[in-house]
């Protein structure tokens, strides 16, 4: 897989991160703080380090965010649709039932984040690399994908209905159940113990 392309980070300044429309924070360090369940548009945050932030059930509509690190963050239900990331880290976050729905990531990295139930539906995703992190019914439906990678990942109950799978290597990953379109699944690459998951699931009668 091509190598991603890490966060610029300059020298940072302490501030507070908080949500205002069209508001644009650039080169800031901010740790801690609670902005759940408020919205904002059009915000744009830029070479920039956040950490232990708590977002529940949050609207950032129209977010744009390059070179950002975001570490030991809660952002659960938080609702990022049509959202811009680029060269972002999401590091030991929680990510359950986040909503990237018709975004677009580029250069960006989850490692060991709780995502289950997150959303990627619609999105359009290229360098993207998931590291030892959790996605139990992650929704990765018409998924526009170039060089996505899963490592020491969760994957169980995810579906990929609408997703192109040529190329998609999901091997030292697990899962038990997995939502696949049948048409689309020629060239995913897997180990022999997830294919007899797979063929089960499609109900293919598998004799021992």
């Amino acid at each position: 897989m091509k190598t991603i392309v890490p966060p610029n980070l300059p020298t940072l300044h302490a501030e507070s991160f908080f949500l205002e429309n069209e508001k644009v924070f650039s080169s800031i360090n901010s740790e801690g703080g609670e902005l759940s369940g408020d919205a904002a548009r059009n915000m744009i945050l830029k070479n920039s380090r956040i950490k232990k932030l708590i977002m529940h059930s949050t609207e950032l509509e129209l977010f744009e965010c390059s070179d950002v690190i975001f570490e030991n963050c809660d952002f659960s239900n938080l609702e990022w649709i049509r959202g811009s990331f680029q060269r972002v880290i999401f590091k030991d976050c929680k990510l359950i039932g986040v909503n990237f729905a018709e975004g677009f990531l580029r250069d960006c990295q989850f490692i060991d984040c709780i995502a289950n139930l997150a959303s990627f539906s619609d999105t359009k995703i290229k360098d993207v690399q998931f590291q030892n992190c959790r996605l139990t019914g992650a929704d990765f439906y018409g998924l526009d994908w170039k060089n996505l990678g899963f490592s020491g990942s969760d994957l169980s109950e995810s579906s990929w209905f609408k997703t192109k799978l040529a190329g998609l290597d999901l091997t030292g990953n697990e899962f038990e159940q997995i939502g696949l379109s049948m048409e689309l699944l020629r060239g995913l690459i897997v180990d022999q113990e997830q294919a007899i998951t797979i063929a089960r699931g499609l109900g293919v009668i598998i004799r021992e």
